[in-house]
């Protein structure tokens, strides 16, 4: 797909300083600018590349003038990276711009879908689902009986969302993500080994949710596992069941939550971090990459360490126990010299 000065500058309400039909079919940073490519500059650092870059469009800010002879073509805008950011924005929604259905697929006689959809080959699409409004289902993906998603909500090839689950408007949910298999519910029964526990409930994902590939989220045993409006998780993830995620949160890769853990609005939370069940996390709390939570977590808290510590504790604990040695080998010293007067 291709694109020309002018549509740009239209697009961005910028202005052409240079060739409008230049042509350009692909994005590149730009110090790595080709023939073909756009790219931008908002950071002066990076100003030098702007007279060597060979890509064909670069945007930059409206108050940009060159202090030397340039190959590219302009596009002055306001804000050149707030631009460039609108422009990835409107070319990925030109990209995921697919619509009908396509063959082979399987859809339930039962199912309700709404206007302006697209379901991808060789999906499924189970008993009594409804899809809103230009929801978009890719290749390959499972949606069971009774699944509700919302208008504007995605999900990517691979995607499976179990039965009875509800996904919310403006939803985005990646490949290989699984929402709504069974939270780890074993009982010991009395021959030594696991009796499996029912997991009857599901997952509710509020709107506006993203959830990165390969991320698992578990229906709840009774009730609803639920993440709330605006919860972004990143790749491999685990949720397990019954745990609640308030509104705006997010997390990154991962990071495992243990059953029944319920954690506030607006936190932020680091990747390879481990929270234990049945805990409280509260609001706007924030959790330093690997670290271990095994106590409940008051509004406000930054923690790091495992077990969590107090960011503030950690650091100044740090510090003495990278010193451990020489604190050790001073404390020898100060024994020897003792039981030298003695």
């Amino acid at each position: 797909m291709k694109f020309t000065a002018e549509q740009i500058a239209g697009i961005l309400e910028g202005t052409v300083v240079g060739d409008p039909n230049v042509e350009v079919f692909k994005l590149s940073k730009i110090e790595e600018g080709t023939q073909g490519s756009l790219t931008f500059l908002s950071n002066l650092k990076y100003t030098p590349y702007i007279y060597k870059t060979e890509a064909s469009i670069t945007i930059v800010n409206a108050d940009f003038e060159p202090e030397k002879p340039i190959f590219t073509t302009l596009i002055k805008v306001e804000d050149a990276y707030e631009g460039f950011s609108k422009l990835l924005e409107y070319y990925n929604q030109i990209k995921l711009n697919k619509s009908g259905i396509e063959q082979p697929s399987f859809i339930s006689d039962s199912a309700k879908v709404g206007n302006d959809i697209y379901i991808g080959a060789f999906s499924y699409i189970g008993d009594n689902v409804i899809l809103g409004d230009n929801v978009k289902i890719f290749p390959n993906a499972y949606i069971g009986d009774n699944v509700t998603i919302g208008d504007n909500s995605i999900v990517f090839s691979g995607g499976k969302i179990y039965s009875d689950c509800i996904i919310g408007k403006g939803c985005v949910i990646n490949s290989g993500v699984i929402i709504g298999a069974d939270g780890f519910g074993f009982a010991p029964n009395k021959v030594g080994g696991y009796s499996k526990i029912p997991q009857i409930g599901n997952v509710i994902l509020e709107d506006y949710v993203d959830i990165g590939a390969g991320t698992t989220i578990d229906r709840a045993t009774m009730g609803s596992t639920i993440l709330r409006y605006g919860v972004k998780l990143d790749n491999q993830i685990q949720i397990a069941h019954n745990v609640e995620i308030g509104k705006n949160t997010v997390i990154a890769a991962q990071t495992g939550v243990a059953g029944s853990t319920k954690i506030g609005e607006h936190c932020q939370i680091g990747g390879q971090v481990g929270i234990a069940g049945h805990l409280l996390i509260g609001n706007n709390v924030k959790i330093q990459a690997q670290s271990g939570i095994g106590r409940n977590v008051k509004d406000n808290e930054v923690l790091q360490g495992s077990p969590a510590l107090g960011y503030g504790d950690y650091n100044k604990s740090y510090v003495y126990f990278k010193n451990l040695p020489k604190i050790v080998k001073n404390i020898n010293e100060i024994e020897k010299r003792v039981d030298g007067h003695n």
